[in-house]
């Protein structure tokens, strides 16, 4: 997940103002985090408030998305999932934007199979996003991470999401002059998609996604997400006092996810370890946990929400 959170916050400050290079600094004084981050915490609590039980995932991620999203009111959220956000009502509303891909990195890390990892997606997306471009795109991100997290080769990855979600037959260097926003998830996951494939390490990936402007903190976001599974996140990036080792299983031969289908085979938390929790901290912040750091989504005194960049329109 704090490859997705690194995403959002090195792209945030281009959104609006895209930069078409790889060549910027990644973190500005006006670099903030998003509804990206904000909604990828949520979805991180609602998998392990489930405890395991997908029957009760949907739930959730309704109640988890609801109750943090409701204290960062300012950070961007599309008008349909601002309406949604703060209703009673847990009915979805038929988007396909990218709000349903941007949220779901925490699923490779939840799921025992392939196959398991496209419920989760699918049970949290639904949510709000229940249209069928939602459903695809949300997915192809989770499978993403799910493979990279599990092994599997970029050529394996590729291929893979070729085959089932989207033709990966570009370059970023062929489309990044052309391409514009795009809030839809059909004009920013295989985007996204593709920057990771095309990296060489995590911040790469990361800096491939914004150059190539559009809705650039979502699509660093899931290409960051995507990276972090893959390739593990630098120490200096973490900003803690030691880099998490990348959490891919050893490669084995024969031992492709996408022929073995059971977490058996797996690289697994020990038993009792979770890799992240969120809890509540200090009145008005929620705290991320993990094994060797901590992100804290501060508020100002007195518990006024940091101001964030308006109208992100990707909901």
């Amino acid at each position: 997940m704090i490859g997705t959170i690194i995403g959002d916050i090195a792209g945030s400050r281009f959104e609006f103002n895209n930069h078409k290079s790889k060549d910027f600094v990644l973190f500005h004084e006006k670099s903030r985090f998003t509804d990206d981050s904000v909604m990828t915490i949520a979805i991180g609590k609602a998998l392990l408030d489930c405890e395991g039980d997908r029957s009760k995932l949907a739930a959730c991620a309704a109640a988890a998305m609801k109750s943090i999203g409701r204290q960062y009111k300012d950070c961007g959220y599309g008008a349909r999932f601002y309406k949604w956000l703060f209703s009673e009502s847990v009915q979805p509303y038929n988007s396909y934007g990218n709000g349903a891909a941007m949220r779901v990195s925490a699923c490779a890390y939840a799921a025992e199979s392939i196959d398991d990892v496209k419920l989760l997606s699918r049970e949290v997306t639904a949510t709000t996003h229940n249209h069928p471009e939602a459903i695809k795109g949300a997915e192809a991100v989770a499978a993403a991470g799910y493979l990279a997290l599990s092994g599997c080769s970029k050529t394996e990855l590729r291929e893979y999401i070729h085959r089932n979600y989207y033709a990966l037959d570009f370059t970023i260097d062929e489309i990044r002059e052309s391409y514009t926003f795009d809030v839809s998830c059909g004009g920013t996951v295989p985007q996204a998609i593709e920057a990771f494939l095309e990296s060489e390490n995590f911040e790469d990936a990361v800096r491939t996604a914004v150059s190539l402007g559009g809705d650039s903190d979502t699509l660093a976001a899931i290409a960051g997400g995507i990276a972090e599974a893959f390739y593990g996140v630098p120490s200096g990036l973490r900003g803690g006092p030691g880099a998490l080792p990348p959490l891919r299983a050893p490669v084995q031969p024969h031992a492709s996810p996408l022929r073995h289908r059971t977490h058996k085979q797996r690289a697994r938390p020990a038993r009792g370890h979770r890799p992240f929790d969120l809890r509540p901290a200090r009145e008005g912040a929620f705290l991320l946990r993990g094994k060797r750091g901590r992100l804290r989504h501060h508020r100002r005194p007195g518990g006024a929400p940091v101001e964030f960049s308006r109208g992100h329109g990707a909901q």
